[in-house]
């Protein structure tokens, strides 16, 4: 029997981890066991962690265009599957750096006598703050932002909502930012600024009943839709582990991103000439990029509408997953500036890529294109087959699914 899309995700999803390093792998095995952090959530979110640390700090330059490393993410499970604690995780080395960052500045508010003289507050995580508050933080922090919101339905919701002004001009600040583009904020009673080259990143978890509001609205059609990553439920630690994640786990993986942090923190000194650093690219490593993109333009050509727009976005995203990937193997010696992009790191920022499109299609077909049919779900066979005494055989000759698909679905339910 041919696998689902989940079953392939679930493949993907290990060959993936397999190939990380070990202070990101050591780290979302550990929080599976000990946590039981599903391992997709987490990996999305140490992307989104390495995204933001990276900022515009790093750029490459490929097939005509200049990309940097920003994404956005989208956690999609139920209540109660640690989506909040999957980005708690991984963004920890990022809060620490803010919590004394904000020390700094409220001891510096102390001493200022005046308004000219009040301090800019260096931040690296954006949570509950208007849009107006976003873009002042992302002026005053011009490398990144991470906006980082535990349910970002309600954010959503108002992006689709065409009588909030501050829906719209959050939605018109990701279009712009996901591609780094200018950022020119004009007030009649408050200073104006310009942020010449935004660079936002994106995480929130989202309740899988809300992906058809997510579509609609003017989501779809304005290609904010394209420019997210979902990251379904697919492994699921349904055993207690007596333990902790070690102390040397926590601290091996914080290192590798203070490493990456503090090229930005340098990079956004007033003082600092260099404000960006070119990757270099192997023959070998453009090569296969080249070659994997011809591919996307040739399946998107073939792609239904819904998923062919998304393949147009996928060509973006390949290059920004090439730098998270290559900041990734760097980032224990921090010898960023001495190595290039490899056709290695090309071959897994490609799996990534691919993962994220399945889970995608996963999230379209089970959640969205499913929302209005009178079909039954595979969960509420399984239910049925239960409360009827039927076994795990008869579940797959009635719905065709996979031997194995179904025996993770049992075990879960």
């Amino acid at each position: 029997m041919t696998k689902t899309d989940k079953d392939k995700a679930h493949d993907k999803l290990h060959a993936i981890i397999n190939k990380l390093p070990e202070e990101y792998r050591g780290l979302i095995e550990s929080s599976y066991n000990f946590k039981r952090i599903p391992k997709e959530y987490l990996l999305s979110s140490i992307l989104f962690t390495i995204g933001t640390a990276t900022g515009t700090t790093f750029h490459i330059k490929a097939l005509g265009y200049q990309n940097y490393g920003n994404l956005y993410y989208t956690i999609i499970g139920s209540r109660g599957d640690a989506k909040t604690e999957a980005i708690k995780t991984a963004t920890k080395p990022l809060k620490i750096i803010d919590d004394n960052n904000y020390k700094d500045f409220t001891r510096e508010l102390e001493v200022s006598y005046n308004e000219d003289e009040k301090p800019n507050r260096k931040q690296i995580l954006v949570q509950n703050a208007s849009i107006e508050a976003a873009n002042k933080i992302h002026y005053d922090n011009p490398s990144s932002i991470g906006i980082c919101i535990d349910e970002i339905y309600g954010l959503i919701n108002n992006m689709g909502n065409s009588n909030s002004r501050d829906g719209v001009a959050w939605r018109n600040f990701l279009l712009e930012g996901y591609t780094n583009g200018c950022i020119d904020v004009s007030r009649k009673t408050t200073d104006s600024f310009r942020i010449n080259q935004s660079c936002p990143t994106l995480v929130g978890g989202l309740q899988h009943q809300f992906i058809p509001k997510l579509i609609a609205n003017g989501n779809l059609e304005s290609g904010f839709i394209d420019r997210l990553l979902f990251c379904v439920k697919i492994t699921n630690n349904n055993k207690l582990q007596k333990g902790f994640v070690g102390i040397e786990t926590l601290d091996s993986y914080s290192s590798s991103i203070v490493n990456i942090l503090n090229y930005k923190i340098q990079a956004e000194k007033p003082d600092e000439e260099i404000k960006s650093f070119e990757i270099q690219i192997t023959d070998e490593a453009h090569n296969m990029l080249f070659d994997y993109v011809q591919n996307l333009i040739e399946r998107k050509d073939k792609a239904e509408p819904i998923f062919e727009e998304y393949m147009s976005k996928m060509q973006i995203s390949i290059h920004k997953l090439c730098i998270n990937v290559f900041m990734m193997f760097h980032s224990s010696e921090s010898n960023f500036r001495n190595q290039p992009l490899t056709i290695e790191n090309v071959e897994l920022a490609i799996e990534l890529n691919e993962f994220y499109f399945l889970n995608f299609k996963i999230a379209i077909d089970e959640y969205y294109k499913n929302a209005n049919s009178s079909e039954p779900k595979i969960e509420d066979i399984i239910k049925m087959a239960k409360k009827n005494n039927a076994k795990q055989k008869d579940v797959v000759a009635i719905t065709g699914y996979n031997k194995g698909s179904i025996s993770r679905k049992w075990k879960e339910l």
